[in-house]
C-alpha cells in the first residue's frame, strides 16, 4: 500500500460517505467528507488534499461540472464515482480530466486499490525522473513545461492548466521525442492499467492535449497520428 494520504470524499449519501471514511481510515488515510459542491470548495480551500473522490450525481452542481471547474486551476488526482454505467458518462469524465472512474456499487477493496494506484502514479509521474537532476523547465518550440509546478506556459505567456493524465502524457512525449507509441504503450505510461483499457480514452486524451497545445487536429505539427501504429511527438516540427 502507498503512503497514507488526505482524501476529500464528495458524496451526498451520508451513510455511504461514513462507511467509506471508516474503511479508508482503517488503512491510514485521512478522509474529509463533503456532501455537495459548496462543502467541497470549502474543504478544498483549507488545502492539503492529496486526492478527491467525487460522486457524479450531486445536489445542485453535479460532479462533472465541479471537475471541469477544478481542472481550470488544479491537477490534483480525481477518481469519479458514479451509479451510472453508461460508457458515455465514463468517457466524458475522463475527457474532462478524471484520473480514474469507479462505477457504483463497488467493493471498498477495489476503490482502495484504485486510490493507491492513482496516488502512486501521481507521486512517481514521468516528470519525476526529469526533476531528480534538474528543476529547469522543459522547453519545446516556444512552449515551456515546468515539471515541478506542472504548469504549461504558452508562447503568449498564458499558463495552461494540465490534468495529471495530460501532464504524464506530455512528459512521456517530451522524454522520448520522435518515437512512435502505440495506444497500449501510452495507456501504460500515461494512465496505467487500473483503468479500463479501451483505446478511445487515449484518443480523447491526445485530443485534449492537442487542444491545450493549440495543435491543429486536422494538420497537427506536434502530436502526429501514425496510421495503424499510434502517435509520435515531433517538438522540432
Amino acid at each position: 500500500m502507498t503512503q497514507a494520504a488526505r482524501l476529500l470524499l464528495v458524496d451526498d449519501d451520508p451513510d455511504i460517505a461514513q462507511l467509506l471514511s471508516s474503511y479508508l481510515g482503517g488503512f491510514g488515510h485521512e478522509v474529509v467528507i463533503a456532501h455537495d459542491g459548496i462543502a467541497m470548495w470549502q474543504a478544498w480551500a483549507r488545502g492539503s488534499i492529496d486526492l478527491i473522490l467525487l460522486d457524479q450525481m450531486l445536489p445542485g452542481v453535479d460532479g462533472l461540472s465541479l471537475l471541469r471547474r477544478l481542472r481550470e486551476t488544479s491537477a490534483v488526482p480525481v477518481i469519479m464515482l458514479s451509479a451510472r454505467a453508461d460508457a458515455t458518462d465514463r468517457v466524458l469524465g475522463l475527457e474532462i480530466g478524471a484520473d480514474d472512474y469507479v462505477a457504483k456499487p463497488f467493493e471498498p477493496r477495489e476503490l482502495l486499490a484504485r486510490i493507491d494506484t492513482v496516488l502512486r502514479r501521481s507521486r512517481s509521474s514521468p516528470g519525476a525522473a526529469a526533476t531528480a537532476d534538474t528543476t529547469a523547465p522543459i522547453r519545446f518550440g516556444r512552449w515551456e513545461l515546468d515539471t515541478v509546478t506542472r504548469q504549461l506556459k504558452a508562447p503568449t505567456g498564458l499558463v495552461v492548466a494540465l490534468s495529471n493524465a495530460e501532464f504524464r502524457l506530455l512528459t512521456t512525449f517530451l522524454q522520448r521525442p520522435n518515437r512512435v507509441f502505440s495506444r497500449d504503450q501510452l495507456m501504460d505510461l500515461a494512465r496505467g492499467r487500473s483503468m479500463d483499457a479501451f483505446e478511445r480514452s487515449i484518443d480523447l486524451l491526445v485530443s485534449r492535449l492537442r487542444q491545450k497545445l493549440a495543435d491543429d487536429p486536422q494538420r497537427p505539427s506536434l502530436i502526429k497520428t501514425v496510421r495503424g501504429a499510434g502517435y509520435v511527438f515531433s517538438p522540432s516540427a
